[in-house]
């Protein structure tokens, strides 16, 4: 009989951290959660600890860490290396800000292709579409790259994106 503290089966586990079963086996597979020995003829147990640690890997997402940062993390978990936590906490709060900066950037020139089309319409075509078009052919706003890029904007459709 499981002892009262790990009394949980990963159905149990699942529930209690609001996450999938498959989640939890992934998690095991990256090596995020571990995965308790099966007892002779029985089934694994989990317990409070598990369920601690599928709340932090969750935690560490919402904020915006990647599994593999997660993992990082989690080999500082024990408190003493603060710095090293730290730091990973200073890249990812760049990586934040680059990407709140590149919404802004993004929200701006689609704020401008929607005063066009409010601007103008009864155009047989909308300068919205045409401004997509033609920016597939010299235009780009780099994801990736947190970039954005022009080589000639289009005034004709009146969705120029700055570069």
């Amino acid at each position: 009989m499981p002892d009262k503290a790990n009394s949980l089966t990963i159905g149990g586990l699942a529930k209690a951290a609001n996450v999938h079963v498959e989640t939890i086996r992934y998690y095991q597979r990256r090596r995020l959660v571990p995965e308790p020995e099966r007892p002779p003829g029985g089934i694994r147990r989990y317990g409070p600890a598990d369920i601690e640690r599928l709340m932090f890997v969750k935690t560490a997402q919402q904020l915006g860490f990647s599994l593999v940062e997660i993992s990082d993390l989690l080999q500082l978990e024990d408190g003493a290396h603060c710095q090293e936590a730290s730091a990973l906490a200073e890249h990812k709060l760049r990586d934040v800000r680059e990407k709140i900066d590149q919404l802004g950037r993004i929200e701006k020139v689609l704020g401008e292709m929607v005063e066009q089309c409010h601007a103008h319409p009864d155009n047989i075509t909308c300068p919205l579409i045409a401004s997509l078009h033609e920016g597939a052919m010299g235009e780009t706003i780099n994801v990736k790259e947190h970039d954005f890029h022009s080589t000639e904007g289009s005034r004709e459709s009146g969705c120029f994106i700055p570069g």
